[in-house]
């Protein structure tokens, strides 16, 4: 058995500014920029990146993002760049004790010099740098240079200077058109390249930098973990303070949380240097708690911080607790692996996470919001922020802890071996100490994970690693992993769980020397998968694992998307932009492989409609791939079958894109939803009817929390809109919290049963319902034959009557339709319902528009496809 207990609250600002005591300086703004030959010198904002500047200053005239621009601007990132400042400082300012420049994030390797002077330097980009510049001001003009080495030329020497023993891999895959040794510089790792995104290897001064200025001590950071005491049916708020003291000092610290009439004070006392201070309040009232979406409420309670010398902070601060229980399972070897949050046990539903953009200067809260919105509209209460991007912006983790979306954070290492070089180790300590002081504070972040995919890269020898040095491969891991990050963690935050990696064995992989012989063992920890050439309609073929957090198929985004970003030559699946834009390898021919199995390929004689008719193809293969593979997750909750099952998570990749390209995502650069996004809002359902063919019997599994429901069964022809026959369920009650069988019929008997109908006639569809008869959970439906081998669909001749006030489309059509897709081109926003199958010969659904449009502009941009009008 393995448990952790975790209460958390949010924390304030990224950028801490104390208030009283503390004079500050912000040096954010216009700075120069420079190249290392002088032949490009522009103004630059700061926060800000050296490609950002160099499109808004017009010395490159397009967008990096545009055809082959990754390329053609490969030059910016293997160039050095110097950015340089002057600033003032008041007299009064000028008198004060000691001086600090904070820079909040550089990225990634700089010299920074004050006045002609080196002050330091930094080689890790997630990581905060705070240089004494205590004497070294002047009464006028300070000057102020970042000089920034080119990441890639510091990661190859970095990696030539390693010797001793190779630190795999070197390069990416050619198709990814990267660069190498990323491994070795503690920047973003997907920046170098990776097989959803581009090789764009920033530089410049990502966030903010400004002057602290102080007589006594300053404030560097907060960090408030509620805990609960069972005994008691109590709770605490333990604060801790970390001070940077220039002289010894003795104040109050005073503790508010108004809402439950609990506060305390405390006596302080501070001696030179830096130091953390602790501080545990008692609350004197029962608390409302945080529970994740779908769960109930996210309770947030507002907690003064006043300290005497400094000043008042006001941050958010919820209750929740949270376990990652791994114990025996009757009937199973091995382990479970689930979360429980309250007490209760949460089936965790979302997707993964990556870096929005590849240049971080341009992700605004907007494009957070809108993808944080788009996952709890999809029913969503979890996503992974994956090791291989940044750790997110604060505002990030704020609207999580208002939307209740569970957060499972990745130290940024990813699918790589690490050097162990003393300062590698060192910088990486200063980053996760800083990283879990910053977000431990949130109620939604759950767990910790050292790494993704690293244990599992050695397991099974992705780089071919002789098995006599093996041992020397496993002995860094470890050094690494568990001896660093994991010791800081525990030491920093023993509330929360940490995982070494992902996919793991949990405590298995512990047992093991912490690499287990097979970290992808569906009877421990959790798993990622993915086959291509598979027929993912076949469910057999997937792991019946304890938690699936990574697995999915690729689609390509919308012709509005992509057009942002090409011309009418490149819209083509044979074009040098379509091979370009891959970088998975064989990409493009596996979305086709897959989607011809069941599907009649795109046959056009118009190139341009072949092309979109080709787009759409691979996003409905994708969303109904995920979709099977999800509901097999989701009906195996309750199942154990040989052993493995008691499935309690399933976090497809990936939710977001980094830029305009074919990707696992299931909503595309800039927010617009793909098939596969609108169908999460159906699988991620709170109450699911899942159904499933297996050894000849039709199995329907409806997948409740806490409902009692019916089950409705209809068979419709595809040739008519009435349904041939109708059955209903004699189960009335679905296991609270798990997955129940409802019905189970020999698929031969009912084709008998409902006269005229074959597999390749008729389809089945179903769904729950109350007692009373009102429907409980979406439409599904099962296939009885692939829709390539569909016998009596016909083109079902959809037209509109033209979009209404609020955006209503009243759609008609002459025969059944299936996925029937709307598309409005670059008009932001989501229907309430698409791709869905049409079996009345009226349907009605709603545009919600995420800026101001009109009815007309709507209309001019809508187009409607369905699967029959492609071939």
């Amino acid at each position: 058995m393995c448990h952790h207990l975790l209460t958390l609250i949010a924390l304030a600002s990224e950028e801490k500014r104390p208030s009283l005591g503390v004079d500050i300086i912000s040096l954010n703004g216009k700075w120069q920029l420079m190249n290392s030959n002088s032949s490009v010198s522009v103004s630059a904002d700061v926060p800000g990146c050296v490609h950002t500047t160099l499109q808004r200053q017009g010395f490159i005239s397009q967008d990096p993002y545009y055809r082959f621009n990754d390329l053609a601007y490969r030059w910016i990132s293997l160039d050095n760049w110097t950015y340089t400042t002057s600033f003032s400082v008041p007299s009064h300012v000028r008198g004060k004790g000691k001086a600090v420049l904070v820079f909040e994030g550089v990225d990634t390797v700089s010299t920074i010099s004050l006045n002609g002077l080196t002050i330091g330097k930094t080689d890790n980009m997630f990581r905060r740098y705070d240089f004494d510049v205590t004497g070294l001001l002047k009464d006028e003009e300070n000057v102020l240079q970042v000089w920034i080495m080119s990441a890639v030329t510091y990661a190859s020497q970095r990696s030539h200077a390693h010797t001793e023993y190779r630190v795999p891999p070197d390069c990416p895959p050619p198709v990814q058109k990267g660069e190498c040794h990323v491994n070795f510089i503690r920047k973003a790792q997907s920046s170098f390249s990776w097989d959803w995104g581009p090789s764009f290897p920033t530089l410049g001064i990502w966030k903010g930098v400004r002057l602290e200025v102080f007589n006594t001590s300053r404030v560097l950071s907060y960090t408030t973990s509620p805990k609960y005491d069972s005994e008691h049916s109590s709770w605490t708020v333990e604060v801790e303070l970390f001070f940077d003291v220039f002289v010894a000092s003795k104040g109050l610290v005073h503790l508010s949380i108004p809402l439950l009439q609990s506060e305390a004070e405390f006596q302080l006392s501070l001696t030179p240097g830096q130091s953390k201070k602790s501080f545990v309040l008692q609350l004197n009232q029962s608390v409302s708690l945080w529970w994740p979406f779908g769960h109930g409420e996210q309770f947030l309670y507002y907690l003064t911080i006043d300290v005497s010398l400094e000043g008042g902070e006001t941050f958010n601060v919820a209750f929740r607790t949270v376990e990652l229980v791994q114990e025996p399972i009757p009937s199973s070897p091995g382990l479970s692996f689930y979360f429980r949050i309250n007490g209760k046990p949460i089936f965790l539903k979302g997707s993964n996470w990556i870096p929005v953009h590849a240049f971080q200067d341009q992700v605004t809260t907007d494009m957070i919001t809108i993808l944080l919105r788009s996952a709890q509209k999809a029913n969503m209460n979890a996503l992974r922020v994956w090791g291989g991007g940044v750790y997110e912006q604060d505002i990030f983790y704020s609207l999580c802890d208002m939307y209740g979306i569970m957060i499972w954070q990745d130290f940024m290492f990813a699918c790589a071996l690490y050097p162990t070089e003393k300062d590698f180790i060192q910088t990486v300590r200063e980053e996760v100490t800083q990283q879990v002081r910053r977000l431990k504070s949130h109620p939604s972040v759950v767990i910790w994970s050292g790494n993704n995919e690293n244990e599992a890269a050695i397991a099974t020898d992705w780089f071919n690693i002789p098995v006599t040095v093996r041992p020397l491969y496993v002995k860094d891991y470890v050094h690494l992993y568990v001896e660093n990050i994991r010791d800081i963690v525990l030491q920093e935050d023993s509330t929360r769980p940490f995982l070494v990696s992902s996919p793991t064995n949990g405590v298995e992989s512990e047992k093991e020397g912490w690499v287990a012989k097979d970290p992808y063992d569906p009877h421990y920890g959790d798993t990622h998968f993915y086959s291509y050439y598979k027929d993912c309609w076949d469910w057999t073929a997937f792991p019946r694992t304890r938690f699936a957090s990574e697995y999915g198929f690729q689609s390509w985004p919308s012709l509005s998307t992509l057009s942002k970003v090409s011309v009418s030559s490149d819209w083509d699946f044979s074009s040098n932009f379509s091979a370009h834009r891959q970088h998975h390898e064989y990409g493009n021919q596996q979305m086709l492989k897959q989607a011809e199995l069941h599907y009649i390929l795109p046959n056009s004689t118009d190139p341009l409609q072949k092309y979109r008719d080709t787009i759409y193809i691979t996003q409905v293969m994708q969303a109904q791939c995920v979709k099977i593979q999800t509901e097999f997750y989701r009906r195996s909750r309750s199942d154990i079958v040989e052993g493995k099952g008691h499935t309690m998570g399933t976090l497809y990749w990936q939710l977001n894109d980094i830029w305009q390209g074919p990707s696992w995502s299931s909503v595309e650069f800039g927010g617009k939803w793909k098939m596969l996004h609108y169908w999460a809002t159906d699988f991620y359902a709170p109450i699911l009817s899942a159904g499933v063919e297996d050894k000849g019997d039709l199995l329907i599994y409806g997948v409740s929390d806490s409902h009692s429901e019916t089950h409705n069964v209809k068979l419709h022809s595809w040739s008519s809109f009435n349904a041939v026959c109708s059955l209903e369920s004699n189960v009335t009650t679905i296991k609270a919290g798990g997955s129940t069988l409802v019905f189970q019929h020999s698929i031969s008997a009912l084709l008998t049963q409902c006269g005229n109908c074959t597999r390749r006639s008729c389809i089945v569809t179903f769904h729950l319902s109350s007692p009373e008869g009102q429907m409980i959970s979406p439409h599904n439906h099962i296939f009885l034959s692939s829709p390539r081998y569909a016998e009596g669909l016909q083109k079902p001749n959809i037209t509109d009557t033209g979009i209404v006030q609020n955006f209503f489309v009243t759609l008609h059509c002459s025969f059944p339709a299936v996925y029937v897709w709307l598309d409005v081109d670059n008009i932001p926003g989501h229907f309430d319902v698409n791709g869905f199958l049409m079996l009345s010969k009226k349907s009605t659904v709603i545009f919600g528009a995420w800026r101001p449009t009109t009815a007309e502009e709507i209309t001019s941009n809508l187009h409607i496809t369905s699967l029959r009008d492609v071939y």
